[in-house]
């Protein structure tokens, strides 16, 4: 039988007709062919800003196909950079130049805004929080807290002020971005009630090309999203339990619970195998819960090869 890291991407290292620049990001690695981007959702996975060593079948083309689902169920709210999924790995689309921010919003007490608040701090990246509020509890009305994009280490929270001061981003774009994050929330929102789920809180990231601006990246998936169950929901936050999440955290529990928190000095633990293929079911079942639809596994024999012919046969078609 083959090995985990023959039945999926650890990373790529191709050459396509055409091909100008190459980026490898924690997770994607993006190839840049004329003014189009090539985008390789590749299996790695990342916590606390490192990369595991091991990849996780499968994750891959569950984040690619999750991203794709929610950008072409949201195009008529923003324009996005997608043009096709040549592979089930691969998203292809127009290549903008990026705004240096992330647009968080938040439509629950959680995460980093959570740990703000036990903090006894009532505002996050400007925007302010109301007092007497519990983990989990709903925002009156969902909060914009956006991020610098760092190059390295965490990204840093930003008010609107400071951006438009700063020039990452003029007024008039920054009013665009924020009613388009509130739309775009609003209809991920909506799709994952219909799936009995809580959009809790998402992340957007947008660009520019021809005076146009574009969503890019990708939206809704579980690396850049928090969800809840729905269920049970209500009875839990009267009771002061934790909210069941639809998320990596387990990943981030397991990483914990072996020593490891991306600290200083910290050994990386290697996953074992059958714990790989548990993380690998769990994204498979996240896949299934987001999108309502059954998940199909792609063939992973000579799953570099497959990837290479598929990009190549659709360059040449569109060319």
């Amino acid at each position: 039988m083959p090995s985990i890291e023959q039945q999926a991407i650890l990373e790529t290292n191709f050459h396509f007709p055409g091909q100008t620049h190459f980026y490898r990001g924690k997770v994607r690695d993006v190839y840049t062919i004329g003014d189009r981007l090539v985008m390789i959702a590749s299996d790695r996975i990342s916590a606390f800003d490192h990369v595991l060593p091991r990849p996780i079948p499968f994750k891959g083309q569950v984040l690619n196909q999750i991203a794709a689902y929610f950008l072409e169920a949201t195009h008529d709210i923003a324009p996005n950079w997608l043009e096709a999924t040549p592979d089930p790995n691969v998203s292809v689309g127009q290549a903008c130049t990026p705004f240096k921010i992330e647009m968080v919003i938040r439509g629950y007490l959680a995460g980093h805004a959570g740990r703000e608040y036990r903090a006894g701090r009532r505002q996050v990246s400007g925007a302010p929080m109301p007092e007497g509020m519990r983990e989990s509890d709903a925002f009156p009305e969902p909060i914009i807290t956006p991020a610098t994009k760092a190059e390295e280490g965490h990204d840093e929270d930003i008010s609107k002020e400071e951006i438009i001061e700063r020039g990452l981003v003029s007024a008039a774009d920054y009013e665009k971005l924020e009613a388009y994050t509130r739309a775009l929330f609003q209809r991920g929102s909506e799709m994952a009630r219909e799936q009995g789920l809580i959009l809790v809180d998402t992340k957007y990231e947008f660009g520019k090309k021809d005076g146009e601006i574009y969503v890019i990246d990708e939206i809704h998936t579980p690396d850049s999203s928090r969800y809840y169950y729905l269920e049970g929901y209500e009875e839990r936050q009267k009771e002061g339990i934790r909210q069941k999440q639809l998320s990596k955290e387990f990943v981030r529990e397991w990483l914990m619970v072996n020593g490891f928190q991306g600290k200083e000095g910290q050994q990386m633990p290697v996953m074992p195998g059958d714990f790989v293929w548990e993380v690998s079911d769990r994204y498979i079942e996240l896949f299934e819960r987001i999108t309502g639809r059954e998940f199909v596994k792609a063939d992973t024999e000579r799953i570099l090869e497959r990837v290479e012919r598929n990009v190549v046969e659709y360059l040449e078609g569109e060319g």
